[in-house]
């Protein structure tokens, strides 16, 4: 007996109020920009600027104990990582803590530094900085122009990309979920002031990526179907499309959640902001791939040009059981 997500055929109709999805999600849309330039963004140390503190000792590291050793001091954004290297001593350890900037000074003064050495030393009385290097707010700025540059470098790539494999209307329905996906993302990290940093933009990236496969492999069913079912309504084709490729989203987007979930619980701090966006994206990165690049589809219309056969229609993992 095979285990299965959904059932083997489905038919189920996903258009019944296709302006009601896009409705519910333009509202959502338009919430994340509110919260997002009312409330703003939570930025890390990446955007905000800070100093970087490299450290080593004979005593192993134990990240946690480092962290508490430094809550008293109140410093705002503290981000401990431990730095493997092949090359280091055998009873060489070393870390990187990055602290973000102060309220008032572009870095960390030398009195905060004294502190911060203080407490770590009630920690591992061995402990020695390397090296203090600061990032004030200029290059930080310059850090948030470019991640924006690169997000919509991404989303304008894949307009081309899908304009010149299917249609316009194809590539601006593509275009739509992305732009959904990518905004309610950036509305629940500013709803929830998460820590956004160059961590997020990976994942932002990422979903991005993940967002742009649903969608092609559903467009690719519906450009197949366009052609075998030439007298049917573009509803009904999107319809039949949607279902026939149903089972192969399913599985992806679960087998995929498990993973992030798995990361979410077990992965720890420094990567748990990255993973929530990665859930977030996957969870409406499904959803705009059905209903929302689906939707725009239906209201743009197709032209049926059947003077060219297509003899690279269809995907051959389209129908896999889930």
């Amino acid at each position: 007996m095979r285990l299965r997500l959904v059932p083997q055929e489905t038919k189920w109709d996903f258009f019944s109020r296709p302006t009601l999805w896009l409705g519910i999600s333009s509202a959502l849309m338009v919430a994340a920009l509110v919260s997002f330039f009312i409330q703003g963004l939570n930025f890390g140390i990446d955007f905000r600027g800070g100093t970087t503190i490299r450290t080593e000792s004979a005593q192993e590291v134990v990240v946690g104990d480092y962290r508490e050793a430094l809550v008293p001091l109140e410093l705002g954004d503290i981000s401990i990582t431990e730095v493997f290297d092949p090359t280091f001593e055998a009873d060489q350890h070393v870390t990187m803590i990055r602290i973000q900037a102060q309220e008032g000074e572009e870095a960390v003064t030398s009195d905060v530094i004294e502190r911060v050495e203080a407490q770590l030393k009630t920690v591992v009385s061995d402990i020695k900085f390397v090296s203090v290097e600061s990032v004030g707010p200029k290059v930080s700025g310059e850090l948030i122009k470019t991640a924006a540059i690169a997000v919509l470098l991404a989303i304008g790539a894949v307009l081309i990309y899908i304009w010149l494999r299917f249609e316009w209307q194809f590539a601006l329905g593509a275009v739509a979920a992305l732009v959904h996906d990518v905004v309610l993302t950036i509305g629940v990290f500013s709803e929830l002031q998460i820590k956004f940093d160059l961590a997020i933009i990976a994942a932002l990236l990422t979903i991005v990526g993940y967002s742009l496969n649903d969608t092609v492999v559903v467009f690719d069913r519906v450009r197949e179907n366009l052609r075998k079912y030439k007298k049917m309504e573009l509803k009904e084709v999107l319809n039949i499309s949607i279902n026939e490729t149903l089972s192969r989203t399913m599985m992806t987007s679960v087998t995929t959640l498990l993973a992030l979930i798995s990361l979410f619980v077990l992965g720890g701090d420094v990567i748990r902001g990255f993973v929530f966006a990665m859930i977030w994206g996957v969870i409406v990165g499904t959803y705009s791939s059905i209903f929302i690049a689906s939707a725009v589809l239906l209201k743009l219309g197709v032209k049926r040009d059947w003077s060219k056969p297509d003899n690279t229609a269809g995907n051959q993992f389209a129908n896999i059981d889930a």
